[in-house]
């Protein structure tokens, strides 16, 4: 089943596609990831009684709000990525699959103290149902693809995993 996660790696990095899609999860192990649930949970808090945590299609969802149909992604990074775009656009077509129109996505960068409006546009479901196929492709290959230059993946969860035994 493809996740809102494997739609923000697809993005990010083909091999950390693969191996999260391959049950390889290195999130734990990372101070970054550590940190970014921090700036989640210190930025909005009392978002956890006014709005809801929603499972919709493996997908998790921090921040719904039922009665504006909103969908509330936060990311601690201090660049806007299409990857995260993308993210809470794959939320809002799973709603749509449910049969819940009408939501909207929220992608909020409290570091930058920045907010971003998120709508399905024409053309996205057809883009999202062609991302979906290639995540299965790239999931189901037997070879894990290559990393990417060690510079873009310095502040990688994969990091030590991707270049263990490199000479530095």
């Amino acid at each position: 089943m493809v996740t809102a996660t494997h739609i923000n790696y697809y993005y990010i990095c083909r091999r950390k596609l693969w191996l999260f899609g391959n049950g390889v999860n290195m999130e734990h192990t990372s101070d970054l990831v550590t940190e970014g649930k921090l700036v989640h949970e210190i930025s909005y808090p009392n978002r956890a009684a006014r709005y809801e945590e929603v499972r919709i299609g493996g997908s998790v969802i921090d921040f719904y709000d039922p009665r504006e149909k909103v969908v509330h992604e936060i990311k601690k990074s201090a660049a806007k990525e299409e990857a995260h775009v993308w993210q809470v656009k794959y939320y809002l077509y799973l709603f749509e699959q449910e049969g819940i129109g009408g939501v909207i996505g929220r992608l909020e960068y409290p570091l930058l103290r920045e907010t971003m409006r998120v709508e399905l546009e024409e053309g996205d479901r057809e883009r999202l149902q062609q991302m979906e196929t290639e995540i299965r492709e790239i999931i189901g290959a037997e070879d894990c693809p290559p990393p990417l230059s060690k510079i873009k993946c310095g502040q990688c969860s994969y990091y030590e995993f991707c270049y263990a035994g490199e000479m530095e």
